[in-house]
């Protein structure tokens, strides 16, 4: 029988980084998304949403790419993108290719929101994440987080650029 092996505990140093790192992930995205209710009237994962099928080509996506890119749950991300539908933001509509799948495309209306809320949204970015950083540490930043990345998801491609 084998006996469990002892954890490779975390020391002091490993502590600090990991609970300060901990703290950066759950009060920036607070941050985020306090600025654009106030802003704009809608939250951070609704804003990513927008965002994500405003650079698509045509302005559309696949429901499951989008849930995946925004990383959202589709129930989550089919209860937003029915909010954005009622206020003339989305349109759904079954994927020509392969009627299994949902599209979701970009209005007019959707396009203008989202132009109109990103000046702002970069704004408070820059302010959180790269005004107090050098662009060495900026560049340092970028290449920590997509080593964690890739230990998280060693498949994605989205890593590559």
């Amino acid at each position: 029988m084998d006996t469990p092996q002892e954890p490779r505990w975390l020391d002091a140093e490993e502590r600090r980084t990991w609970l300060s790192l901990a703290s950066a992930l759950i009060r920036l995205p607070a941050a985020l998304d306090a600025q654009l209710r106030r802003d704009a009237g809608i939250s951070h994962f609704e804003y990513q949403v927008l965002a994500w099928l405003s650079q698509a080509p045509d302005r559309t996506l696949r429901m499951s790419v989008l849930a995946t890119r925004t990383g959202g749950s589709l129930p989550r991300l089919s209860q937003v993108v029915a909010r954005h539908e009622q206020r003339g933001w989305v349109r759904r509509t079954p994927d020509p290719a392969d009627g299994r799948y949902t599209l979701a495309t970009l209005t007019a209306e959707g396009w203008t929101k989202v132009t109109h809320t990103a000046p702002g949204h970069v704004e408070e970015v820059r302010r959180l994440v790269f005004d107090p950083l050098t662009k060495a540490q900026s560049r340092q930043l970028r290449e920590i987080d997509q080593r964690i990345l890739r230990a998280i998801d060693p498949d994605d491609r989205s890593l590559d650029d």
